[in-house]
Protein backbone atom coordinates (compact mmCIF):
# COMPACT_ATOMS: atom_id res chain seq x y z
CA UNK A 1 0.00 0.00 0.00
CA UNK A 2 1.18 3.31 -0.89
CA UNK A 3 2.49 5.33 2.21
CA UNK A 4 2.15 9.60 2.26
CA UNK A 5 2.10 12.09 4.96
CA UNK A 6 -0.34 14.47 3.44
CA UNK A 7 -3.23 13.57 0.75
CA UNK A 8 -4.94 15.90 -1.33
CA UNK A 9 -7.87 15.62 -3.14
CA UNK A 10 -8.29 18.02 -5.96
CA UNK A 11 -6.10 19.84 -7.74
CA UNK A 12 -7.16 23.69 -8.05
CA UNK A 13 -5.89 25.99 -6.53
CA UNK A 14 -7.06 25.26 -3.18
CA UNK A 15 -5.07 21.62 -3.35
CA UNK A 16 -2.59 22.63 -5.03
CA UNK A 17 -2.21 26.02 -2.47
CA UNK A 18 -2.03 23.53 0.08
CA UNK A 19 0.60 21.35 -1.41
CA UNK A 20 2.72 23.91 -2.46
CA UNK A 21 2.71 25.55 0.96
CA UNK A 22 3.78 22.19 2.41
CA UNK A 23 6.92 21.94 0.16
CA UNK A 24 7.90 25.26 1.31
CA UNK A 25 7.23 24.58 5.43
CA UNK A 26 8.64 20.77 5.21
CA UNK A 27 10.08 20.10 1.97
CA UNK A 28 10.76 16.56 3.23
CA UNK A 29 7.50 15.89 3.98
CA UNK A 30 6.23 13.35 0.99
CA UNK A 31 2.40 14.96 -0.19
CA UNK A 32 0.41 13.64 -3.17
CA UNK A 33 -2.48 15.35 -4.60
CA UNK A 34 -5.33 13.15 -6.54
CA UNK A 35 -7.20 14.76 -9.09
CA UNK A 36 -10.30 13.35 -11.12
CA UNK A 37 -10.28 15.10 -13.97
CA UNK A 38 -7.02 14.42 -16.48
CA UNK A 39 -5.49 17.82 -16.20
CA UNK A 40 -5.46 19.82 -12.94
CA UNK A 41 -6.54 23.27 -12.63
CA UNK A 42 -9.97 23.04 -11.38
CA UNK A 43 -12.09 25.82 -12.71
CA UNK A 44 -9.23 27.79 -13.15
CA UNK A 45 -8.48 25.20 -16.62
CA UNK A 46 -7.88 27.64 -19.57
CA UNK A 47 -9.12 26.63 -23.01
CA UNK A 48 -7.52 28.18 -26.35
CA UNK A 49 -8.65 27.90 -29.66
CA UNK A 50 -8.52 28.91 -32.73
CA UNK A 51 -5.98 31.89 -31.59
CA UNK A 52 -8.31 32.53 -28.56
CA UNK A 53 -7.54 31.86 -24.71
CA UNK A 54 -10.73 30.96 -22.52
CA UNK A 55 -10.91 29.84 -19.22
CA UNK A 56 -13.68 28.40 -17.71
CA UNK A 57 -15.13 31.53 -16.89
CA UNK A 58 -13.79 34.50 -16.18
CA UNK A 59 -11.42 33.80 -12.94
CA UNK A 60 -9.78 37.27 -12.29
CA UNK A 61 -7.36 37.55 -9.07
CA UNK A 62 -8.44 40.39 -6.54
CA UNK A 63 -5.05 40.83 -4.47
CA UNK A 64 -5.19 42.26 -0.91
CA UNK A 65 -2.00 40.65 0.38
CA UNK A 66 1.17 41.31 -1.56
CA UNK A 67 2.60 38.48 -0.15
CA UNK A 68 0.59 36.35 -1.40
CA UNK A 69 1.12 37.97 -5.17
CA UNK A 70 5.00 38.31 -4.94
CA UNK A 71 4.76 34.64 -4.18
CA UNK A 72 3.05 33.62 -7.45
CA UNK A 73 4.67 35.75 -9.55
CA UNK A 74 8.37 34.80 -8.34
CA UNK A 75 6.88 31.84 -9.63
CA UNK A 76 5.85 33.15 -13.40
CA UNK A 77 9.45 34.41 -15.02
CA UNK A 78 8.58 35.56 -18.50
CA UNK A 79 4.43 35.68 -17.75
CA UNK A 80 3.06 38.52 -18.84
CA UNK A 81 0.61 39.57 -16.39
CA UNK A 82 -1.81 43.08 -16.26
CA UNK A 83 -2.91 44.82 -13.41
CA UNK A 84 -6.34 46.24 -14.50
CA UNK A 85 -8.58 48.90 -13.11
CA UNK A 86 -12.00 47.06 -13.45
CA UNK A 87 -14.52 48.74 -15.67
CA UNK A 88 -18.09 47.37 -15.15
CA UNK A 89 -21.72 48.36 -15.72
CA UNK A 90 -24.99 47.15 -15.43
CA UNK A 91 -27.31 47.49 -18.42
CA UNK A 92 -30.57 49.05 -17.26
CA UNK A 93 -33.61 49.50 -20.08
CA UNK A 94 -31.07 50.28 -22.57
CA UNK A 95 -29.00 52.73 -20.58
CA UNK A 96 -25.22 51.58 -18.85
CA UNK A 97 -25.21 52.35 -15.31
CA UNK A 98 -22.01 52.22 -13.47
CA UNK A 99 -21.64 49.09 -10.87
CA UNK A 100 -22.48 49.32 -7.85
CA UNK A 101 -25.92 50.12 -8.89
CA UNK A 102 -27.15 51.54 -5.98
CA UNK A 103 -23.93 54.31 -5.46
CA UNK A 104 -24.64 55.15 -9.21
CA UNK A 105 -28.60 55.53 -9.37
CA UNK A 106 -28.59 59.20 -10.53
CA UNK A 107 -27.66 57.82 -13.72
CA UNK A 108 -31.06 56.32 -14.35
CA UNK A 109 -33.89 58.19 -15.81
CA UNK A 110 -34.73 61.23 -13.14
CA UNK A 111 -37.91 59.69 -12.37
CA UNK A 112 -36.48 56.43 -11.50
CA UNK A 113 -33.72 58.17 -10.03
CA UNK A 114 -36.19 60.09 -7.57
CA UNK A 115 -38.12 57.07 -6.74
CA UNK A 116 -35.00 55.19 -5.75
CA UNK A 117 -33.69 58.10 -3.65
CA UNK A 118 -37.13 58.61 -1.60
CA UNK A 119 -36.79 54.98 -1.34
CA UNK A 120 -33.24 54.77 0.19
CA UNK A 121 -33.61 57.42 2.03
CA UNK A 122 -36.82 56.13 4.13
CA UNK A 123 -35.23 52.96 4.70
CA UNK A 124 -32.55 54.40 6.37
CA UNK A 125 -34.29 56.97 8.42
CA UNK A 126 -37.66 55.58 8.63
CA UNK A 127 -37.17 52.27 10.00
CA UNK A 128 -37.72 51.83 14.06
CA UNK A 129 -35.01 51.24 16.05
CA UNK A 130 -36.58 48.53 17.55
CA UNK A 131 -37.71 46.69 14.62
CA UNK A 132 -36.70 43.23 13.73
CA UNK A 133 -33.15 42.60 12.00
CA UNK A 134 -33.73 41.12 8.49
CA UNK A 135 -34.27 37.29 8.44
CA UNK A 136 -32.60 36.89 4.93
CA UNK A 137 -30.92 38.51 2.17
CA UNK A 138 -33.93 39.51 0.32
CA UNK A 139 -35.14 41.22 3.50
CA UNK A 140 -31.82 42.96 4.10
CA UNK A 141 -32.01 44.61 0.53
CA UNK A 142 -35.59 46.36 0.99
CA UNK A 143 -34.46 47.31 5.00
CA UNK A 144 -31.14 48.56 4.01
CA UNK A 145 -31.63 50.17 0.27
CA UNK A 146 -35.36 50.09 -0.05
CA UNK A 147 -37.96 48.70 -2.80
CA UNK A 148 -36.43 50.74 -5.45
CA UNK A 149 -33.23 49.47 -5.57
CA UNK A 150 -34.06 46.09 -4.59
CA UNK A 151 -36.46 45.37 -7.77
CA UNK A 152 -34.61 47.73 -10.34
CA UNK A 153 -31.51 45.84 -9.77
CA UNK A 154 -30.38 43.83 -6.94
CA UNK A 155 -33.00 41.07 -6.70
CA UNK A 156 -33.86 40.44 -10.45
CA UNK A 157 -30.12 40.20 -11.06
CA UNK A 158 -28.93 37.82 -7.93
CA UNK A 159 -31.95 35.79 -8.71
CA UNK A 160 -31.11 34.83 -11.78
CA UNK A 161 -27.32 34.32 -11.12
CA UNK A 162 -28.45 32.13 -8.28
CA UNK A 163 -31.70 30.35 -9.40
CA UNK A 164 -33.20 31.02 -6.06
CA UNK A 165 -35.39 32.93 -4.14
CA UNK A 166 -33.52 35.48 -2.10
CA UNK A 167 -35.33 35.08 0.90
CA UNK A 168 -33.80 31.77 1.31
CA UNK A 169 -30.46 32.95 1.53
CA UNK A 170 -28.71 34.07 4.64
CA UNK A 171 -28.79 38.18 5.81
CA UNK A 172 -24.59 37.86 5.06
CA UNK A 173 -24.97 35.00 1.96
CA UNK A 174 -22.57 37.02 0.19
CA UNK A 175 -19.95 38.51 3.10
CA UNK A 176 -17.81 41.20 1.98
CA UNK A 177 -18.36 41.03 -1.49
CA UNK A 178 -21.62 42.71 -1.44
CA UNK A 179 -21.15 46.59 -2.04
CA UNK A 180 -23.09 47.91 0.60
CA UNK A 181 -23.84 51.55 0.36
CA UNK A 182 -25.78 53.77 2.91
CA UNK A 183 -27.09 57.16 1.64
CA UNK A 184 -24.20 58.85 2.43
CA UNK A 185 -21.96 57.05 -0.35
CA UNK A 186 -25.61 57.47 -2.52
CA UNK A 187 -25.36 61.40 -2.81
CA UNK A 188 -21.43 61.67 -2.33
CA UNK A 189 -21.81 59.80 -5.96
CA UNK A 190 -23.53 62.59 -7.60
CA UNK A 191 -21.13 65.39 -6.96
CA UNK A 192 -20.12 66.58 -10.28
CA UNK A 193 -16.65 65.59 -11.40
CA UNK A 194 -17.15 62.63 -8.89
CA UNK A 195 -17.26 59.67 -9.63
CA UNK A 196 -19.86 58.75 -11.99
CA UNK A 197 -21.74 61.69 -13.81
CA UNK A 198 -24.45 60.46 -16.01
CA UNK A 199 -23.80 58.07 -18.73
CA UNK A 200 -26.14 58.16 -22.13
CA UNK A 201 -29.00 55.46 -22.92
CA UNK A 202 -26.43 54.81 -26.27
CA UNK A 203 -25.46 51.18 -27.06
CA UNK A 204 -22.33 49.77 -25.43
CA UNK A 205 -19.26 51.48 -26.98
CA UNK A 206 -19.94 55.13 -25.80
CA UNK A 207 -18.51 56.54 -22.68
CA UNK A 208 -16.33 54.18 -20.61
CA UNK A 209 -18.07 53.06 -17.44
CA UNK A 210 -16.30 54.79 -14.57
CA UNK A 211 -14.41 52.70 -11.79
CA UNK A 212 -15.83 50.68 -9.58
CA UNK A 213 -15.41 50.35 -6.11
CA UNK A 214 -15.48 47.56 -3.86
CA UNK A 215 -13.44 44.61 -3.30
CA UNK A 216 -12.31 43.84 -6.83
CA UNK A 217 -11.57 47.55 -8.17
CA UNK A 218 -8.35 46.06 -9.39
CA UNK A 219 -6.92 42.66 -10.70
CA UNK A 220 -4.69 40.51 -12.26
CA UNK A 221 -4.68 38.47 -14.99
CA UNK A 222 -2.18 36.56 -17.09
CA UNK A 223 -2.08 36.04 -20.97
CA UNK A 224 -1.86 32.91 -21.14
CA UNK A 225 -5.20 33.16 -18.85
CA UNK A 226 -5.57 31.86 -15.28
CA UNK A 227 -4.05 28.47 -15.52
CA UNK A 228 -1.04 30.24 -15.60
CA UNK A 229 -1.54 31.32 -12.10
CA UNK A 230 -2.34 26.98 -11.43
CA UNK A 231 1.75 26.44 -13.42
CA UNK A 232 2.76 28.66 -10.68
CA UNK A 233 1.62 26.82 -7.90
CA UNK A 234 3.04 23.62 -9.34
CA UNK A 235 6.55 24.65 -10.28
CA UNK A 236 7.62 23.89 -6.30
CA UNK A 237 6.06 20.34 -6.72
CA UNK A 238 7.92 16.83 -7.88
CA UNK A 239 6.83 15.58 -10.50
CA UNK A 240 4.86 12.64 -9.20
CA UNK A 241 3.46 14.85 -6.30
CA UNK A 242 -0.16 15.24 -8.71
CA UNK A 243 -1.48 12.74 -10.25
CA UNK A 244 -4.74 13.31 -12.28
CA UNK A 245 -7.74 10.89 -13.39
CA UNK A 246 -7.28 9.48 -10.39
CA UNK A 247 -10.79 10.33 -7.68
CA UNK A 248 -10.59 9.31 -4.28
CA UNK A 249 -13.91 6.67 -4.37
CA UNK A 250 -13.89 6.22 -0.42
CA UNK A 251 -12.34 7.56 2.66
CA UNK A 252 -11.75 4.95 5.74
CA UNK A 253 -11.11 7.59 8.38
CA UNK A 254 -10.67 5.36 10.95
CA UNK A 255 -7.58 3.30 9.02
CA UNK A 256 -6.91 6.55 7.09
CA UNK A 257 -7.67 4.74 4.03
CA UNK A 258 -8.31 6.62 0.84
CA UNK A 259 -9.38 3.98 -2.02
CA UNK A 260 -8.63 4.91 -5.46
CA UNK A 261 -9.22 3.09 -9.00
CA UNK A 262 -5.97 2.35 -8.74
CA UNK A 263 -5.81 0.82 -5.35
CA UNK A 264 -5.27 2.53 -1.67
CA UNK A 265 -3.38 5.03 0.01
CA UNK A 266 -2.41 5.32 3.58
CA UNK A 267 -1.76 9.25 4.79
CA UNK A 268 -1.21 10.68 7.97
CA UNK A 269 -3.55 13.96 7.22
CA UNK A 270 -6.22 14.57 4.44
CA UNK A 271 -6.59 17.74 2.59
CA UNK A 272 -9.99 18.18 0.57
CA UNK A 273 -10.80 20.82 -2.12
CA UNK A 274 -14.21 18.49 -2.87
CA UNK A 275 -17.55 19.86 -2.30
CA UNK A 276 -18.10 19.01 1.36
CA UNK A 277 -21.29 17.08 1.06
CA UNK A 278 -19.34 14.89 -1.57
CA UNK A 279 -16.55 14.78 0.73
CA UNK A 280 -18.74 13.38 3.64
CA UNK A 281 -20.42 10.93 1.46
CA UNK A 282 -16.64 9.30 1.01
CA UNK A 283 -16.14 9.41 4.27
CA UNK A 284 -19.74 7.81 5.48
CA UNK A 285 -20.15 10.88 7.41
CA UNK A 286 -23.84 11.09 8.63
CA UNK A 287 -24.63 14.62 7.18
CA UNK A 288 -28.04 16.97 6.40
CA UNK A 289 -27.37 16.39 2.13
CA UNK A 290 -31.03 18.75 1.95
CA UNK A 291 -28.92 22.16 4.02
CA UNK A 292 -26.41 21.69 0.99
CA UNK A 293 -27.73 23.80 -2.46
CA UNK A 294 -26.17 25.51 -4.96
CA UNK A 295 -26.88 26.69 -8.78
CA UNK A 296 -24.86 25.42 -11.77
CA UNK A 297 -24.07 27.92 -14.23
CA UNK A 298 -23.68 27.03 -18.15
CA UNK A 299 -20.56 29.13 -19.32
CA UNK A 300 -20.21 30.29 -23.25
CA UNK A 301 -16.73 31.49 -24.68
CA UNK A 302 -16.90 33.07 -28.17
CA UNK A 303 -15.01 33.95 -30.33
CA UNK A 304 -15.72 36.96 -33.09
CA UNK A 305 -13.88 38.32 -35.97
CA UNK A 306 -13.26 41.49 -35.43
CA UNK A 307 -13.25 44.09 -31.92
CA UNK A 308 -16.56 44.89 -30.41
CA UNK A 309 -17.12 47.56 -27.67
CA UNK A 310 -14.26 48.82 -26.05
CA UNK A 311 -14.47 50.35 -22.37
CA UNK A 312 -15.75 47.50 -20.51
CA UNK A 313 -14.57 44.36 -18.69
CA UNK A 314 -17.96 43.10 -17.50
CA UNK A 315 -21.76 43.67 -17.35
CA UNK A 316 -24.10 42.73 -15.80
CA UNK A 317 -27.87 41.94 -17.23
CA UNK A 318 -31.02 41.76 -14.83
CA UNK A 319 -33.32 41.97 -16.90
CA UNK A 320 -34.82 38.37 -16.77
CA UNK A 321 -36.19 38.66 -20.49
CA UNK A 322 -32.34 38.23 -21.38
CA UNK A 323 -30.91 34.87 -21.12
CA UNK A 324 -27.31 35.60 -19.54
CA UNK A 325 -26.73 37.57 -16.05
CA UNK A 326 -23.25 38.51 -17.01
CA UNK A 327 -20.64 38.86 -20.10
CA UNK A 328 -17.42 39.61 -19.77
CA UNK A 329 -14.68 40.99 -22.19
CA UNK A 330 -11.50 39.21 -22.24
CA UNK A 331 -9.72 41.12 -25.40
CA UNK A 332 -10.49 44.16 -23.25
CA UNK A 333 -8.76 42.86 -20.59
CA UNK A 334 -6.04 41.61 -22.37
CA UNK A 335 -5.75 41.19 -26.19
CA UNK A 336 -5.49 37.34 -26.44
CA UNK A 337 -5.95 36.51 -30.30
CA UNK A 338 -2.49 37.01 -32.15
CA UNK A 339 -4.78 37.85 -35.15
CA UNK A 340 -4.38 41.20 -37.06
CA UNK A 341 -7.24 43.02 -36.75
CA UNK A 342 -7.79 42.06 -33.13
CA UNK A 343 -10.88 40.04 -32.05
CA UNK A 344 -13.79 40.45 -29.59
CA UNK A 345 -13.67 37.42 -27.06
CA UNK A 346 -16.05 36.76 -24.62
CA UNK A 347 -17.54 34.53 -21.64
CA UNK A 348 -20.73 34.53 -21.29
CA UNK A 349 -22.92 33.32 -17.95
CA UNK A 350 -25.92 31.87 -17.95
CA UNK A 351 -27.39 30.60 -13.97
CA UNK A 352 -29.83 27.55 -13.81
CA UNK A 353 -30.96 25.30 -10.45
CA UNK A 354 -28.96 22.24 -10.21
CA UNK A 355 -31.75 20.05 -11.26
CA UNK A 356 -32.40 21.65 -14.76
CA UNK A 357 -31.41 20.37 -18.12
CA UNK A 358 -29.20 22.60 -20.47
CA UNK A 359 -30.26 22.51 -24.21
CA UNK A 360 -26.65 23.81 -25.15
CA UNK A 361 -27.55 24.66 -28.97
CA UNK A 362 -30.76 26.32 -28.34
CA UNK A 363 -29.12 28.65 -25.76
CA UNK A 364 -26.13 29.31 -27.64
CA UNK A 365 -28.71 30.66 -30.65
CA UNK A 366 -30.66 32.67 -27.69
CA UNK A 367 -27.76 33.80 -26.73
CA UNK A 368 -26.28 35.26 -29.75
CA UNK A 369 -29.70 36.67 -30.13
CA UNK A 370 -29.65 38.40 -27.20
CA UNK A 371 -26.14 40.10 -27.64
CA UNK A 372 -27.11 41.56 -31.10
CA UNK A 373 -30.43 42.38 -29.30
CA UNK A 374 -27.96 44.47 -26.99
CA UNK A 375 -25.86 46.25 -29.19
CA UNK A 376 -22.92 43.69 -28.34
CA UNK A 377 -22.43 42.27 -31.55
CA UNK A 378 -24.08 43.73 -34.98
CA UNK A 379 -22.72 42.07 -38.09
CA UNK A 380 -19.89 40.03 -36.12
CA UNK A 381 -19.34 36.36 -36.94
CA UNK A 382 -18.61 33.71 -34.78
CA UNK A 383 -15.60 32.29 -35.63
CA UNK A 384 -14.93 29.98 -32.43
CA UNK A 385 -17.26 28.44 -29.30
CA UNK A 386 -16.72 26.55 -26.04
CA UNK A 387 -19.03 25.68 -23.54
CA UNK A 388 -18.62 24.41 -20.12
CA UNK A 389 -21.14 23.69 -17.12
CA UNK A 390 -19.85 24.85 -14.00
CA UNK A 391 -21.70 22.33 -11.07
CA UNK A 392 -21.77 23.56 -8.12
CA UNK A 393 -21.11 27.00 -9.42
CA UNK A 394 -22.36 29.57 -6.57
CA UNK A 395 -23.84 27.70 -3.45
CA UNK A 396 -26.46 28.91 -1.21
CA UNK A 397 -25.86 30.18 1.82
CA UNK A 398 -28.28 29.53 4.18
CA UNK A 399 -28.55 29.25 8.03
CA UNK A 400 -29.12 25.67 7.84
CA UNK A 401 -26.06 25.23 5.60
CA UNK A 402 -23.88 27.47 8.11
CA UNK A 403 -24.72 25.42 11.10
CA UNK A 404 -24.37 21.97 9.19
CA UNK A 405 -21.13 23.37 7.45
CA UNK A 406 -19.20 23.89 10.85
CA UNK A 407 -20.58 21.03 12.47
CA UNK A 408 -19.41 18.48 9.42
CA UNK A 409 -16.14 20.63 9.08
CA UNK A 410 -15.14 19.69 12.79
CA UNK A 411 -16.45 16.36 13.23
CA UNK A 412 -14.10 15.80 9.77
CA UNK A 413 -11.59 18.04 11.19
CA UNK A 414 -11.26 15.65 14.60
CA UNK A 415 -10.80 12.35 12.54
CA UNK A 416 -7.48 14.31 10.19
CA UNK A 417 -9.65 15.42 7.24
CA UNK A 418 -10.03 19.33 6.59
CA UNK A 419 -11.91 20.52 3.82
CA UNK A 420 -10.61 23.81 2.22
CA UNK A 421 -11.50 26.04 -0.36
CA UNK A 422 -14.91 27.40 -1.74
CA UNK A 423 -16.44 24.19 -1.91
CA UNK A 424 -14.74 22.33 1.19
CA UNK A 425 -16.16 25.28 3.13
CA UNK A 426 -19.37 25.86 1.29
CA UNK A 427 -19.20 29.40 1.14
CA UNK A 428 -18.21 32.32 -1.16
CA UNK A 429 -14.57 33.64 -1.43
CA UNK A 430 -12.28 34.76 -3.36
CA UNK A 431 -9.37 32.85 -4.62
CA UNK A 432 -6.93 34.69 -2.56
CA UNK A 433 -8.65 33.90 0.35
CA UNK A 434 -8.05 29.48 -0.66
CA UNK A 435 -4.39 30.53 -0.72
CA UNK A 436 -4.49 32.71 3.13
CA UNK A 437 -6.56 29.46 3.98
CA UNK A 438 -4.37 26.71 2.80
CA UNK A 439 -1.11 28.48 3.59
CA UNK A 440 -2.76 28.62 7.77
CA UNK A 441 -3.61 24.94 7.65
CA UNK A 442 -0.73 23.61 6.27
CA UNK A 443 1.28 25.69 8.99
CA UNK A 444 -0.95 24.30 11.62
CA UNK A 445 -0.44 20.97 10.66
CA UNK A 446 3.27 21.20 10.51
CA UNK A 447 3.30 22.84 13.73
CA UNK A 448 1.20 19.50 15.44
CA UNK A 449 3.67 17.13 13.81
Amino acid sequence: METVDYLVIGAGMSGLGFASWLRELAPAARVLVLEREAETGGYCRTVERDGFVWDYSGHFFHFKHADIEARLRARMPGEDVRTVVKLSSIRYAGRDIEFPFQKNIHQLPHEEFLECLVDVFFAASGRPTDAAPPRSFGEMLYQRLGKGITDKFLRPYNEKLYATDLDRLDVDAMGRFFPHADLADIIGNMRPGGPGGALPASPVGGRSPGKSAGYNATFTYPAGGAIRYVRALERDLPPDAVRCSEPVTHLDTAARIATTPRGQVQYRHLVSSAPLPALARMCDEPHDASVFTSNKVLVFNLGFDRKGPTGVHWMYFPDKGTVFYRVGWYDNIIQTSAVDPPRMSLYVEIGARTDETFDVAALLARVLADLAREGIVTDHQLVASHHVVLDPAYVHITQASLAETARLRGALAAKGVHAVGRYGGWTYCSIEDNLLETRALARQLVAER
